[in-house]
């Protein structure tokens, strides 16, 4: 499809106003929200985010044992324990992002979509924004969730962290900042593949991968490089509050890595976008 000015409805990009590329924005955005919260399943996904998210990670917290304790006492992280459940909800949040884009193009509704807005990556830039947004609102209530559950939950002999704490506020905000990040990542592959089912495997392929292949792996060397350059091992540094500095990566650095494989997920998007015809 050529890129060219068009009016739908009424609406002419950037008539009557002094800074058209942000009406236009605005005006894509409002258009992208409208189709994502009229949808029934991103509601389901982002309450299945919530409470995947949560109720995973108070499991984990609440079947947390002293029996294999050394001597010198128990040196869990429980508030890594807490956030466990982020690798089951990251799955919903890969779902939501993927039928951003591959829901359009499996209507055919990509076409309306591209006809009010010709600026392809101005589509990109808006899904990426509302999509995020969402999944930032419903992953800060599936860890506020979790770190909350898993302190009522956590067993005795266990320190019963404080929330307000500044490496446990850290591991809460990076925790919801990484599945934004996923988000981003599976919208990315969407808008490149466009397939549900293709993009969804994909992303959670990429996910997945790097710590089930080092948990195969013998070589210490290769299994710190998958570590540190797995998007989720390396992302999910962010969750650890007990001795960072044995980690492969650290925390702020690991979720550094994943957000490179984000960008260059929507860079290949928007690639796919702009020379592939709708």
């Amino acid at each position: 499809m050529r890129e060219g000015r068009a009016t739908t409805r009424g609406y002419a990009p950037g008539a009557g106003s002094a800074f058209p590329g942000v009406r236009d924005t605005a005006h894509a955005v409002r258009a992208e929200w409208t189709k994502l919260r009229t949808v029934p399943s991103t509601w389901w996904l982002l309450l299945a985010a919530v409470v995947v998210t949560a109720a995973v990670g108070a499991g984990a917290v609440g079947g947390l044992s002293t029996a294999h304790c050394p001597p010198a006492g128990c040196r869990e992280d429980v508030v890594k324990t807490s956030l466990a459940g982020v690798w089951a909800g990251q799955a919903a949040v890969a779902v939501l992002a993927s039928l951003a884009f591959t829901a359009e193009y499996g209507t055919g509704t990509i076409r309306t979509t591209l006809t009010a807005v010709p600026a392809r990556l101005r589509v990109l830039a808006a899904k990426s924004a509302v999509v995020a947004a969402a999944v930032l609102v419903a992953g800060g209530a599936g860890v506020l969730g979790a770190l909350l559950a898993g302190r009522a939950v956590v067993p005795a002999g266990f320190d019963a962290y404080d929330p307000g704490a500044g490496p446990v506020l850290r591991a809460g905000f990076g925790t919801a900042l990484y599945l934004v990040l996923v988000a981003l990542l599976a919208l990315g592959l969407g808008a490149a593949l466009r397939d549900t089912a293709g993009s969804v495997a994909a992303c959670l392929g990429v996910l997945y991968a790097a710590p089930l292949v080092a948990g195969m792996v013998s070589d210490p060397e290769w299994v710190e490089r998958l570590q540190r350059y797995g998007p989720a091992s390396a992302g999910l540094a962010v969750q650890s509050t007990v001795d960072t500095a044995d980690l492969p990566i650290g925390p702020w650095a690991g979720l550094g890595v994943l957000a490179a494989w984000s960008a260059a997920a929507l860079a290949l998007g928007a690639a796919a976008l702009r020379h592939r015809d709708a």
